[in-house]
């Protein structure tokens, strides 16, 4: 079967084309990524200094010389303009390894926090704003500590109290 000279330069035409549509799409790259932000209310909140801290698991570093675990140690910045601030847990803290428990002791602004709410920041303090420090330390079990892996979580509750005007 012979094709026309013709019908011929139309394929050829066509093959160039589809080649070089081909070749503009292989270096085409695309990349997807999530944008948010946290934009406080100039009245109330409770921000950590580092804004990554809350978007990252935290790891509790192991002393090996010592044999204990590091506490994690970061800052937050707060203010309520319109009175104190309260701090609660909102679980007890603890790391499981499945079989084995290490309690978690929390606090904020040098405060140990419970499942009962606790005063944090005054009112002075929190009016003015300031920056505090959060501290999670674990406590050393009656027999030491058991290897493992272990995870966790820490919930805290913040709640803005109306000062005495």
């Amino acid at each position: 079967m012979h094709l026309p000279v013709g019908k011929i330069a139309q394929l050829a035409v066509a093959a160039t084309l589809t080649l070089w549509m081909q070749a503009g799409h292989a270096i085409r790259e695309e990349r997807t990524f999530e944008v948010s932000v946290n934009i406080p209310t100039p009245d109330f909140y409770i921000l950590p200094s580092d804004p990554a801290f809350l978007e990252r698991e935290q790891k509790m570093g192991w002393d090996i010389n010592r044999k204990i675990l590091m506490p994690l140690r970061t800052s937050f910045d707060v203010r309520n303009a319109n009175g104190g601030i309260t701090a609660r847990l909102g679980h007890d803290p603890v790391l499981s390894s499945g079989s084995e428990l290490i309690n978690l002791d929390v606090r904020f602004n040098n405060q140990l926090l419970t499942l009962n709410d606790t005063q944090v920041v005054t009112e002075s303090e929190a009016k003015a704003g300031l920056r505090v420090p959060l501290k999670i330390e674990a406590i050393e079990p009656q027999d030491g500590f058991v290897g493992g892996e272990y995870f966790g979580s820490v919930q805290i509750i913040f709640d803005a109290q109306l000062g005495s005007g």
